[in-house]
């Protein structure tokens, strides 16, 4: 009687390279209070800047785009970490945890300068309801840019909390970034 034959294709993987604990402990840890830190924070820029009823929808639409879209690749990055699947994937975790960061800080930090011209584009203008009138007066002092917003007072707050929030968010993928990259190197 022969040897079995071993299946060339179930030997040719090598094991998954994981740095970072799997389940609850990678809550623990640095690099998984900051990815939560990134999906709390980047749904509050998605819900800020939704709720500012979007003046600019050419710039604010790549802030929603990028918010959104970190938020479920994150939900998802996590999640396979509780759950431990990540441990039945096949694939070098660490540089995977590089390489999405990578290109979620470089996306966000586009979000976070669009975000903040659409804001600092107000221009001091002020909207202002007429004393016994249904009618309103704008006082636009000079557009100092090429590109001019007209955002109401709750419009112009909603959207300097966003564009704060999308500067901790993007600080959260630097930080997740460095921290990755040293997991990766090691």
């Amino acid at each position: 009687m022969s040897d079995p034959a071993t299946n060339p294709a179930a030997t040719s993987f090598p094991a998954p390279t994981i740095s970072l604990p799997l389940g609850l402990e990678v809550l623990r840890t640095y690099s998984g209070a900051l990815v939560v830190f990134e999906i709390l924070f980047g749904a509050l820029v998605w819900i800020l800047v939704a709720s500012s009823d979007v003046p600019v929808p050419l710039l604010q639409g790549w802030v929603m785009f990028v918010s959104v879209t970190a938020f479920f690749l994150s939900s998802a990055y996590l999640t396979l970490f509780i759950t431990g699947l990540a441990d039945r994937i096949n694939t070098d975790w660490n540089f995977l945890d590089v390489f999405y960061h990578f290109i979620a800080l470089l996306f966000y930090f586009a979000a976070f300068v669009l975000e903040a011209a659409v804001t600092a584009a107000n221009g001091g203008a002020i909207i202002t309801p007429l004393p016994n009138s249904t009618g309103t007066v704008m006082c636009i002092p000079y557009p100092r840019g090429n590109v001019f917003t007209v955002l109401t007072g709750s419009q112009y707050n909603t959207n300097v909390a966003a564009t704060i929030f999308a500067f901790v968010v993007t600080l959260c993928y630097g930080c997740s970034l460095v921290m990755g990259f040293k997991r990766w190197r090691i």
